[in-house]
């Protein structure tokens, strides 16, 4: 990727295609259950990322190899355990309490940094992540807060939450990750993904439980392979590895802004007052996190 590309574009980028992903994990989920949608999107992904990344592996081996347990877990945090529970637990909750419990992702990152990796907030930073946070709690509660005290944890919200200290710590890893191309990466932890996922998606098989074959859920298929897994990570990836993961956790924030105006979009839904404010905040905290310092 051109090194002069705007990681903050990249990030952007990453949640509106991810925002995109909530839309069609919650829409589609009577026609392809989860740990399906899950695996097969990591399949199409690599329909796409392995003719980019195949010179780049074999130049990489002498790297990858030595260092596989960790891109075993990668793939395993950030490939199969993340999305595949987002989907489980889609099949319970709404796409507003997911979107409010995927928003912790930003706060799970810099509360885990404190405690295991000594890292601390400027206060300019701390009140950036807070201003996003009252964002997404205005665009979530419609603007009333008695709609927060109303939500109510299911065994569906438990599932994403699990799902958020799984993305939190997978982005706290990446800085860390072998010094190899991003195509390298991308395509060793899908491999370890789907071969991580696989157990899980026979036993759904074994289950009972297939999909439902339709233009809509082929449509959503690729959709998911093509843009959430495999551009979504390739930005995400790059922009974490250039702004560091508390200041890229932040973007996570746009997603339900961008759900929003996915379903004014797409939906037809009718834009209300409280999207605007929200939609402010969100981007004004982004916005005091990423201003370079005099």
């Amino acid at each position: 990727m051109h090194s002069r590309v705007s990681p903050y574009l990249l990030l952007t980028l990453a949640n509106l295609f991810w925002a995109g992903n909530w839309i069609v994990g919650r829409g589609i989920r009577g026609d392809i259950p989860p740990l399906a949608l899950s695996f097969w999107r990591w399949i199409i992904a690599l329909v796409f990322i392995l003719p980019l990344a195949w010179p780049h592996l074999r130049r990489d081996w002498p790297r990858l190899a030595p260092n596989w347990r960790w891109l075993a877990l990668f793939g395993f945090l950030g490939t199969a355990t993340y999305n595949a529970l987002a989907y489980v637990g889609l099949q319970y909750t709404t796409a507003t309490n997911g979107l409010l419990l995927n928003s912790f992702i930003p706060v799970a990152i810099v509360a885990l940094g404190w405690v295991f990796l000594g890292k601390r907030l400027r206060p300019i930073e701390a009140l950036g992540v807070f201003t996003s946070l009252a964002g997404v709690m205005t665009i979530v509660a419609r603007g009333d807060p008695a709609v927060l005290a109303g939500l109510q944890l299911n065994v569906g919200d438990i599932w994403i939450l699990i799902s958020v200290f799984a993305w939190a710590i997978y982005t706290l890893m990446l800085p860390h990750r072998p010094d190899v191309h991003p195509f390298s990466f991308l395509a060793a932890i899908a491999i370890f993904g789907c071969v991580e996922l696989l157990p899980a998606y026979l036993w759904e098989l074994a289950d009972g439980r297939h999909i439902s074959f339709s233009w809509s859920s082929l449509g959503a298929a690729l959709y998911t392979g093509i843009f959430p897994a495999f551009l979504g990570f390739v930005f995400w990836n790059k922009g974490v590895a250039e702004v560091g993961p508390a200041r890229a956790g932040l973007f996570i924030h746009l997603m339900p802004a961008f759900g929003i105006l996915l379903s004014i979009a797409i939906l037809g839904e009718k834009p209300e007052p409280y999207h605007a404010l929200g939609i402010v905040l969100i981007f004004g905290g982004i916005w005091l996190n990423t201003r370079r310092r005099k």
